[in-house]
């Protein structure tokens, strides 16, 4: 079974994380929802609080197949300024393992040094990372290499799913997206 990170920090997007978090477990895809310290309960941009499993101090990389950041700024301000979180997505990037973020969260990619040549982000966010590779609307979901990024709330379906094709095939992509009525995802 593929195991997937999500770290939450204080500020992140609640639609985003929920929605990749649930599509991900429809798929039968074990996720471990991480903060950045040792108060699990993780309050969103929204005022809406989910409850971490676990610490992010008490990851192991080796254990993981995949890492997924949601945005909203001050999540990914902190997600970018956290030791943990940046060392966790160097570490996966240079064992070639799958990276992934939604919203503003490329920033934190960006930080990192693991973000690749072509991406999407929240529209306004590229200009804290970079123009040049920025794909705008061009796609809902852009991969590049062992990157995967896609650009705000209303995508974070169609990017759920595209993990799940990633990490589980095509079949359970076809049937996951069915089931979820989400016709309008490519």
């Amino acid at each position: 079974m593929s195991k997937v990170l999500v770290p939450l920090a204080n500020g992140f997007e609640e639609i985003e994380a929920v929605s990749i978090i649930d599509v991900l477990r429809r798929a039968e895809i074990e996720i471990l929802v991480a903060s950045l310290d040792d108060n699990t309960h993780v309050k969103g941009a929204n005022s809406i609080t989910v409850v971490a499993d676990m610490n992010i101090k008490d990851i192991v990389v080796d254990e993981l197949d995949m890492i997924i950041l949601p945005g909203g700024w001050d999540g990914t301000y902190a997600l970018a300024d956290d030791a943990n979180v940046q060392n966790i997505l160097k570490q996966m990037d240079a064992k070639g393992k799958n990276i992934a973020a939604i919203c503003a969260a490329p920033f934190a990619l960006h930080k990192a040094g693991v973000l690749k040549h072509n991406y999407t982000c929240y529209p306004s966010a590229e200009e804290q990372i970079r123009e040049d590779g920025y794909l705008g609307d061009k796609m809902m979901v852009v991969e590049d290499g062992n990157v995967m990024t896609s650009r705000g709330p209303a995508t974070a379906i169609c990017f759920a799913l595209e993990i799940v094709k990633k990490l589980k095939g095509e079949e359970q992509y076809l049937a996951l997206k069915a089931g979820l009525l989400a016709n309008f995802c490519k």
